[in-house]
């Protein structure tokens, strides 16, 4: 218990991001594949196009932490889209770990309480804490994983248990 309640928030929250991911994946494994192709009227037409979208949306705010420009971010999340365009779930899912590590390396490099400069061309510039768009990473992925199960409900299946408080459950220790 103490060694995840020592993380920073931001920390555990990424950790919660990564285990959400998971559970979505391995619910995935348990449908035939075709339900991932399959269109369903929502806020992406199928299930890989929404885990896609995932993905490429984590690159690019990981870009934007390490300092990437709005311009940089684009041209390199463009081309990372049109590798990943039409991956199984198998292969995105593979995308994501390789990530995942991506973003631990970053983590270790920064104080998550430091500030960055974002710049969006309409939008301005900020200047946000990583450890607050850490969080925005997260949000992101649980409305999507919200998405994917709402789509299998569609498609006539469950959907993926990953609220946080199953995450907790499953990290913290239990009495006994």
């Amino acid at each position: 218990m103490e060694e995840i309640m020592m993380k920073h928030d931001a920390l555990r929250n990424y950790d919660y991001h990564l285990w959400a991911n998971e559970r979505v994946f391995e619910r995935l494994q348990e449908v035939p594949q075709e339900i991932c192709e399959q269109e369903v009227p929502s806020v992406f037409p199928t299930i890989a196009k929404t885990l896609n979208h995932m993905l490429l949306t984590d690159y690019v705010w990981l870009l934007a932490m390490q300092g990437g420009s709005y311009e940089t971010v684009g041209k390199v999340v463009g081309q990372l889209s049109s590798e990943t365009a039409g991956k199984s779930v198998t292969e995105l899912r593979e995308k994501f770990h390789e990530l995942a590590g991506k973003f631990k390396d970053f983590f270790q490099q920064i104080d998550l309480e430091a500030t960055a400069p974002y710049s969006h061309p309409q939008m301005g510039t900020i200047h946000a804490r990583y450890c607050d768009i850490v969080q925005h990473v997260v949000n992101h992925g649980t409305y999507h994983r919200g998405n994917i199960s709402a789509m299998l409900r569609q498609l006539g299946h469950a959907g993926a248990s990953s609220d946080y408080i199953y995450y907790l459950f499953e990290v913290l220790p239990k009495e006994k």
